[in-house]
């Protein structure tokens, strides 16, 4: 294999499902993934460009026999949850005498297992620097390398990621990034291990070009800001949206975005008039928990300095309908930990609660510290991290109470008419866009996602009175939001289902620990 016009497949391995995967919700508009991954097309995009590059996402589709054929070298990038495929890629890569090379967000947490799988090329940390290192590597004729780098790059030099790989019809957003890093210290979090505590943005002009280029290649629907905390920076996310609303209206509005930030957000008016008037109208918060106790002992005492649920209120008023992630099995939680949560969620009417149980990430604040008190489990190099797995330590409540107000909280809160009541709650209040795109005649895909929802929430299941009602109600008293409010009334088709899943997986599992529970002290009795 040359250097200088090398074959490159991208391999993007299966996500289980997940509370993000939106299955049932995607295949309502015949689409499969909700976001494309990032990173795969950035490393397109840094790489010499002599080269040749195809692209496989397996949550689309399987890897051809010609793509196999074809390429010279496979590159992967996964999470954790993506760890089972991601292996047996790699074994099938080697199978067929192909240069492996991994990168992404878990190679770096268990790199042995990757090398043992087969793996030629570790390329981790940032790649605007480990990617070149890695050319050089093969330039020289090495034939397997661990390239790794402490250094944290300047995000202004990343090359405009090659979105024309993507199968864009298979995706229902897409991906962009402004900023890496997070200011501050929660416990739990790997991105501060990963990409450190001081935010670096990217410019403007380099975000608007990026946008440029999809809306060149035809992308008309959502945009997701994936960064980590899009406001971590909020000096330069300022100057950002000044220039990103003067784009939207000149282009009439092609996108919709959404976002990940901190909950001070809503302590900044500017900012949240300035994202709305981009055509921002959701952002992911980081709840985690209403108990300030755990807030303050896993550090994250950004939570803790005003009410959390006039902090939620402030941003639907704004424009901004709210999604929020919360986090059950903090040290010293109390019991009722569940019900505190679902009471939280409805009093705030937050639509989209995700869940997951407590997991300590490798090489995380939190991960250290149990390692110190000897309380991560012995089967930890075996990462295998979902919302449907239970704590990989052993927590200060028995973790039988932990996965049964698990369960409570993600079967109460999806419960079809709680979660009907609860949307209408939020988009009764939620304020109306400041941006309107040019009318234009809903596809056939969509009108029959419409009619999918209208006769399974309004017709088929008991909950046809208040979808009547609450639809009426939002027509008379915000029209503005009727059509977000009808998708958000869409994503329970997923979460529906989701939440069965959940039940049934932590419920074998805990049978499956408290077994091995029952044995292990068997044997130290008869010791």
């Amino acid at each position: 294999m040359g250097c200088e016009d090398v074959r490159v497949l991208l391999i993007y391995p299966v996500f289980p499902p997940t509370f993000w995967s939106y299955d049932k919700s995607l295949e309502l508009v015949n689409r499969k993934v909700l976001l494309p991954h990032l990173g795969l097309i950035t490393v397109a995009g840094r790489l010499p460009q002599t080269w040749e590059f195809k692209l496989c996402d397996r949550n689309i589709r399987e890897v051809t026999e010609a793509e196999w054929e074809w390429a010279e070298m496979v590159i992967f990038s996964a999470m954790i949850v993506q760890k089972p495929d991601l292996l047996a890629q790699i074994k099938e890569a080697k199978r067929r005498g192909k240069c492996v090379v991994v990168g992404g967000s878990y190679a770096p947490s268990v790199p042995s297992e990757v090398q043992e799988a087969g793996a030629d090329f570790l390329v981790l940390d940032e790649g605007e620097i480990t990617l070149p290192m890695s050319v050089e590597a093969l330039q020289r004729g090495e034939t397997q390398a661990t390239i790794r780098t402490e250094e944290k790059p300047d995000v202004t030099l990343r090359p405009i990621p090659r979105y024309d790989l993507l199968e864009l019809d298979a995706y229902d957003s897409m991906s962009v990034q402004f900023s890496r890093g997070c200011p501050f210290q929660c416990e739990f979090c790997d991105i501060i291990v990963l990409y450190g505590r001081k935010p670096r943005t990217k410019t403007p002009a380099q975000l608007l070009k990026e946008l440029d280029y999809l809306y060149e290649l035809g992308w008309r629907r959502g945009v997701f800001m994936v960064d980590d905390n899009f406001i971590g920076n909020k000096r330069n996310v300022k100057l950002l949206l000044k220039e990103l609303k003067v784009w939207q209206k000149e282009h009439q509005y092609p996108f919709r975005f959404n976002t990940e930030a901190s909950v001070d957000l809503a302590q900044d008016t500017e900012l949240m008039e300035l994202m709305v008037e981009s055509n921002f109208d959701a952002v992911f918060l980081g709840i985690e928990t209403p108990d300030e106790e755990s807030l303050k002992l896993t550090k994250k005492f950004q939570n803790t300095r005003d009410s959390l649920t006039d902090t939620i209120d402030t941003l639907i008023r704004a424009g901004l309908r709210s999604m929020a992630g919360f986090i059950i099995g903090f040290d010293g939680e109390k019991i009722g930990a569940a019900s505190r949560i679902i009471r939280f969620v409805e009093n705030a009417a937050i639509p989209t609660a995700m869940f997951g149980m407590l997991q300590a990430l490798p090489h995380t604040a939190l991960w250290h510290r149990l390692e110190k008190e000897g309380r991560l489990r012995v089967d930890n190099s075996k990462l295998d991290i979902n919302q449907s797995t239970l704590m990989n330590f052993v927590p200060t409540r028995p973790i039988e109470d932990i996965a049964r107000e698990y369960i409570e909280a993600f079967w109460t809160l999806y419960d079809a008419e709680i979660f009907l009541d609860r949307t209408y709650r939020c988009f009764l209040k939620l304020g109306a866009p400041k941006c309107h795109a040019p009318f234009k005649f809903p596809s056939w895909v969509d009108l029959r996602a419409l009619a999918i929802v209208i006769w399974r929430q309004g017709f088929k299941r008991n909950t046809r009175w208040k979808f009547w009602h609450h639809f009426f109600g939002i027509l008379k008293h915000n029209t503005p939001v009727w059509e977000h409010y009808l998708t958000v009334c869409a994503h329970n088709e997923h979460f529906l289902e989701y939440r069965q899943i959940v039940r049934d997986e932590i419920e074998q599992q805990l049978q499956e620990f408290l077994v091995r529970e029952k044995q292990e002290t068997r044997q130290i009795v008869n010791v």
